[in-house]
């Protein structure tokens, strides 16, 4: 399919920006979010479009927004007339000799296993033009991966608890295991070693669900069919240590979380193998603009490989850069 082969007479490209957000959110509130506009805007230009088209193209009901069979034709044909109006932009700023734009950035709170301030740094240099702008959710790895899907984010750095996230283009970065971390007067710490079976008896410290450590550790006791009890949620992954220094619970962490072992000990899980990963994704039916592809370009520069090692910060050497 050619990118673009006739703009409709009558059609603007405002028109199909709008019904390609709400036909990828399924939602006109979620689409009016993304564009930064009130619902009634979008819904009274997606029908500017239907009439233009002579077509309905959404199916709307209370529960959710779908398409109709000349929406599912004419969906491909609309991400591929933005794709190519933005494509002419960004070669006719390559002319001028430098490179605009604004990526939004997706990140977790607590999470400095890539060097986020290093990497705006960079861009900035080797892009002047081009402005970062870093976003974080409070429901965790799911949060920013419904909000790739949406559209508010151009790129976004993702706990993967399991395989790939439907919707979306990921890239592992990083690979660390799960250590369970009790108070130092645990009767396992003196252990050293449970199965998940022992462990269910005890009180869990965790993040809301959402988050790759809530789902990590969830789905390894659902593996085993077996059940815990999260006594206590921590929204902010990086004081849960605390809270189980606190005598409060237990609970799965990885390393470069604990920052300081006084008052914990480690406990070394016989049955499972639970592993944290870090991945950076785009959403899969979007191409990325060109100031989204030179800050992917500079992450896969400094990360070119699945790191090796057991915890610790990944950061490229001076050298490196």
């Amino acid at each position: 399919m050619p990118a673009v082969s006739v703009i409709i007479e009558g059609v603007e490209l405002r028109h199909l920006e709008f019904f390609l957000a709400v036909a990828e959110t399924g939602s006109f509130t979620r689409a009016a979010r993304r564009l930064h506009l009130v619902q009634s805007g979008v819904s009274a230009t997606v029908k500017a479009l239907e009439h233009e088209l002579g077509s309905a193209l959404l199916i709307r009901s209370r529960q959710q927004v779908s398409l109709t069979p000349a929406g599912e034709a004419l969906l491909p044909r609309a991400r591929a007339a933005l794709d190519a109006v933005r494509a002419a932009r960004d070669a006719v700023h390559r002319t001028q000799g430098a490179l605009h734009g604004t990526v939004t950035v997706g990140t977790l709170t607590s999470i400095d296993l890539v060097d986020l301030p290093g990497l705006m740094a960079a861009l900035r240099d080797r892009h002047p033009g081009v402005t970062v702008r870093l976003r974080a959710s409070m429901t965790g790895s799911a949060g920013l991966a419904g909000q790739l899907r949406e559209g508010l984010l151009d790129v976004a750095f993702l706990g993967l608890p399991g395989p790939p996230r439907a919707g979306l283009s990921t890239r592992l970065l990083a690979a660390e295991p799960a250590v369970l971390y009790v108070p130092a007067a645990h009767p396992l710490a003196r252990k050293g070693r449970a199965t998940l079976a022992e462990l269910a008896d005890f009180p869990f410290i965790d993040s809301p669900a959402g988050f790759t450590n809530r789902a990590m550790a969830d789905h390894a006791f659902a593996a085993a069919g077996r059940e815990r009890e999260v006594t206590v949620e921590v929204a902010n992954v990086g004081t849960i240590g605390d809270f189980v220094r606190a005598g409060l619970g237990v609970a799965f962490l990885v390393p470069f979380l604990v920052r300081d072992l006084d008052g914990l000990a480690a406990v070394h899980v016989t049955d499972h193998d639970l592993r944290w990963q870090l991945a950076i994704a785009t959403a899969a039916t979007r191409r990325p603009s060109a100031a989204t592809r030179a800050f992917l370009d500079l992450v896969e520069e400094w990360y070119p490989t699945l790191p090796d090692r057991a915890a610790g910060s990944v950061s490229p050497s001076a050298a490196e850069r």
